[in-house]
């Protein structure tokens, strides 16, 4: 975390494709090239089994801008005042966080319920932006690194991060003492008894 304390407010790009994903080494270059592209710091949670798959020389290349760690806090790092953006694999807990928290997402679902939550994230509550696919299954480096970058600052980008703080506001209204969340935790609680 003293590595994001150093950063100004929302200029971290925080990437985490979830505990299960598996990415491809042609998608990890492509990852890892568009972070590096993007311009923006960039905290990167790749597992210990999965960093063989880093391009040769990214991390000595990167060092001054990213920092790539086998895990992290999540919600620590969702609620960092540095974290600008979060590229997700669209897992239903990390979107769930992410939303709560008012964090703007470029998505990279992988597969099961991920392209639907997804399409939540960017066509439902515009509070992210989807990186399409080439037809090989891949990610391209630019499409990527054109996301971060509307994500961050972009036309596109200014809507997405307003509708981010609105559900923020939301979440927080809704698991405040007399928001919906408190009401039907204490109306379960009452049946219960």
């Amino acid at each position: 975390m003293s590595w994001l304390n150093d950063k100004h407010n929302g200029s971290v790009v925080y990437v985490s494709f979830g505990s299960a994903a598996k990415l491809g080494v042609d998608q990890m270059e492509e990852v890892a090239w568009a972070l590096k592209g993007s311009g923006y710091h960039f905290l990167w949670v790749v597992r210990a089994t999965e960093q063989a798959k880093l391009p040769a020389g990214f991390l000595e290349e990167t060092s001054e801008k990213g920092l790539v760690v086998t895990w992290c806090p999540q919600l620590e790092v969702l609620s960092h005042k540095s974290t600008g953006c979060f590229v997700t694999h669209c897992g239903f807990n990390s979107v769930l966080e992410a939303l709560s928290l008012g964090v703007p997402m470029v998505a990279v679902p992988q597969w099961t319920d991920q392209p639907t939550n997804a399409k939540f994230v960017e066509d439902v509550w515009g509070i992210g932006i989807r990186a399409q696919r080439e037809k090989e299954g891949i990610v391209k480096r630019e499409v990527l690194e054109g996301c971060i970058k509307e994500v961050m600052v972009g036309e596109k980008g200014e809507g997405v991060r307003k509708n981010a703080n609105k559900w923020k506001k939301l979440a927080t209204e809704a698991i405040d003492e007399g928001g919906s969340s408190d009401k039907n935790i204490d109306e379960f609680v009452a049946k219960l008894m």
